[in-house]
């Protein structure tokens, strides 16, 4: 018989914290998969556990640095994979819940921590003998291995350390470490001041008719977050880390809309205690004295020398050929807009918050397409089993079965067993799916446990989305974009549960992030192949299956205001560039201004669409190690949509084709060159015609990377 464990509530309490054989990081958790134990993990437990974890992974790497045995693969390469376990377990069970499930005690356990693990990795990272040991295998790597995993460890590890500034002087070295830990510092403080400028930020309302519009489902919902901030007859729409908020596409008061808006657009601007400004310009400031310490013209260039693009000057020429579609194909969606705002005789000039509300009409009218008449079919659970599960059972034979004996950390998470096409067990799966504010803002994947054969683990992973949570007793009827976001996070899952590397370093996702993106938005394509939307768009009520026109309505508006959304990524791509593109003496002391100076020189910017993030709350490049690296998302559409024709010319959705996607590219992790890995799949390198041809757009000169 299972039980169910019950959600662990992280308040600090009294326990027998003190003694560290009694600390549930201590050891590695006798849970299925290894998986964390947050039946027994407190919050108390975290702060020695990565203490403990720092000490003992700092002596690991000294005894391998001071090993006076000549260098070889096994004793330096093989000894620093082993090295950390116990600081892997606790990092990547603090890193989920600090993320998905904060509170007061673990954000300032973060702020502390964050530079004593900058710390250790610079000690790692620039150590003078350990980076010595490395280069001397490096240097003799044609002779000293022949297994292709084990030279490309030996290459990667070189370069990693080389990039961090294993080779600057001594004195580089120690301004090196202080850039590092201050950097690592606000980037902590920047989380959590964002966390709280997502949930101050979020709109009050007091009088009801200011939602109307809105499905019932949303305004419970609304009226229960209210509840749950103790304002009781009020409702409260949370944030979503974007600019453009859910909701402005059905409210029909302009002026709430416009309150929506500009709450999203100033969350982290208010000039109170939420405000990010001053911390982002600095570690701006930071990132470029970095980079002109390692003799680089800025962090960008710096970098992007392990990604696919190499340059920024090759990011300009890729999104060279792409901006003049998006403008003509996104000056076109608002004129669109503005015809139906003048037809209703409305008076006014479109602005932001304006967009989704009249785009859904322009949608309704184009396609017949109801965004309301669409959610009925899309209830997440069943998203979640008979789509996105049913999706990787058709393409590559996986089988799902819900564990309730496994303890989560917050009472919405699932827990599912993976099994492979012979039925041997492969993955643990979590799925987090509901907002909450405590949460930080997004969807992203991670590993509790990642794949390695050299430590004998299996993968353990998890997907956290920020949808609306119904009330009580109600159905989580969710958007089609909510569906692909769902397909897309478990897109990076499969690449996680997919991985087969004996080194931890090399495994799964750890890949350049101009790659890592590519699985997730290839697997968004199953969301709508016909087979798979036929399984799971059934009504919440009637259990009826999605009526053929309404697939063939959704098909058709698939490229619907893609101008819109593609303009509003780039130009947050090329804000990411241009803050990481600075040079020390560039202060930047008004980041408002910098921000618009930025965007007018883009070639793409439209009054009508804001980028998707602001730099205040832009998350992405100032927390989450997407600096300079925002532009992977449109490199990566490129080389999901490349890949996905190469589906399309060879009888799409299949067992055998899923396979050789499987065995050439989710499964191979970061083991050889990704260009050579792609090519190899693909039979060429990327090209950028197949992404301008299925959003939409007007075909461009050929990219070649």
């Amino acid at each position: 018989m299972s039980c169910v464990f019950p959600a662990v509530t992280l308040t600090a309490q009294s326990s027998n914290s003190g003694d560290w054989s009694l600390n549930p990081f201590s050891k590695a958790s006798v849970l299925p998969y290894q998986a964390p134990d947050f039946s027994k993990i407190r919050d108390e437990h975290y702060k020695p556990a990565l203490e403990e974890g720092i000490k003992q992974q700092l002596n690991e790497i000294n005894k391998i640095a001071d090993n006076p045995a000549t260098p070889t693969f096994d004793n330096t390469i093989v000894a620093m994979e082993k090295a950390g376990q116990l600081l892997n377990r606790v990092t990547s069970a603090f890193s989920a819940v600090s993320g998905a499930n904060t509170n007061n005690t673990l954000q300032k356990l973060q702020e502390e921590m964050a530079p004593k693990l900058a710390g250790l990795n610079n000690e790692i990272l620039l150590n003078t003998k350990l980076f010595k040991r490395i280069q001397a295998i490096y240097d003799n790597r044609s002779k000293s291995k022949s297994n292709p995993e084990a030279k490309r460890l030996i290459e990667v590890t070189y370069q990693r350390f080389e990039m961090a500034g294993a080779k600057l002087s001594e004195t580089d070295k120690a301004a090196l470490k202080k850039l590092n830990e201050e950097d690592a510092s606000l980037s902590a403080r920047f989380t959590n001041l964002l966390v709280g400028a997502n949930k101050e930020g979020s709109l009050v309302i007091s009088d009801q008719s200011e939602l109307e519009g809105l499905s019932t489902s949303d305004v419970a919902a609304y009226a229960e977050a209210a509840k749950s901030r103790k304002l009781q007859g009020k409702w409260v729409i949370p944030l979503q880390n974007t600019t453009q908020q859910p909701a402005l596409g059905s409210l029909n008061k302009r002026d709430t809309r416009q309150k929506l808006f500009e709450a999203s657009w100033n969350r982290a601007e208010r000039n109170d205690s939420n405000d990010t400004r001053q911390i982002l310009t600095r570690m701006a400031s930071i990132r470029a004295e970095k980079a002109k310490l390692m003799g680089f013209p800025s962090f960008a260039a710096w970098k992007l020398q392990d990604q696919m693009a190499k340059t920024p000057e090759n990011v300009d020429r890729f999104f060279e050929q792409l901006i003049p579609s998006v403008v003509a194909k996104a000056t076109q969606e608002a004129a669109d807009i503005q015809k139906v705002i003048d037809d209703q005789k409305a008076g006014f000039q479109l602005q932001p918050w304006d967009w989704d509300y009249y785009a859904e009409q322009v949608r309704k009218a184009k396609y017949d397409l109801d965004a309301n008449e669409v959610k009925p079919y899309f209830e997440l659970t069943t998203v979640l089993e008979k789509g996105v599960f049913y999706a990787a059972n058709q393409l590559y034979g996986l089988t799902f079965k819900q564990r309730h004996d496994i303890p989560v950390y917050q009472a919405d998470v699932k827990v599912y067993e993976v099994f492979d096409a012979d039925g041997k067990p492969l993955a643990l799966f979590y799925g987090d799916y509901y907002k909450r504010d405590n949460k930080r803002g997004g969807a992203w994947m991670s590993n509790f446990v990642g794949q390695s054969k050299l430590l004998g683990t299996k993968p353990v992973v998890y997907n956290v989305c920020n949808f609306t949570k119904p009330a009580e007793g109600q159905p989580a009827l969710i958007s089609f974009d909510d569906v692909r976001t769902m397909f897309h996070e478990f897109g990076h899952a499969l690449h996680g549960m997919f991985a087969s590397q004996t080194y931890p370093t090399l495994s799964g996702t750890r890949v350049a992030r101009d790659f890592v993106e590519f699985p997730s938005q290839f697997n968004e394509h199953w969301a709508l192949d016909a087979k798979i939307l036929k399984n799971y768009a059934i009504h919440y009520k009637t259990g009826e299956l999605i009526p053929q026109t309404l697939v063939d309505k959704i098909k058709k508006a698939s490229s619907f205001n893609t101008g819109y959304s593609l303009a509003e990524q780039i130009q947050a791509s090329l804000l990411d560039m241009r803050w990481h593109k600075l040079v020390p003496e560039q202060a930047i002391r008004d980041v408002d201004q910098f921000e618009k100076e930025a965007l007018s020189s883009t070639g793409i910017n439209l009054p009508q669409v804001p980028p998707r993030y602001r730099s205040s709350y832009f998350s992405h490049i100032w927390t989450n190690n997407y600096s300079a690296g925002y532009y992977a998302y449109q490199w990566t559409k490129m080389l999901a949509e490349d890949a996905y024709s190469w589906f399309e010319e060879n009888n799409g959705l299949s067992r055998a084709n899923g396979q050789r996607f499987r065995n050439m590219v989710l499964s191979r992790g970061n083991t050889e060159d990704l260009a050579k890995m792609f090519r190899a799949f693909r039979g060429h390198d990327p090209q950028i015609k197949a992404m301008q041809k299925n959003l939409g757009l007007t075909p461009g000169k050929a990219f070649e990377p």
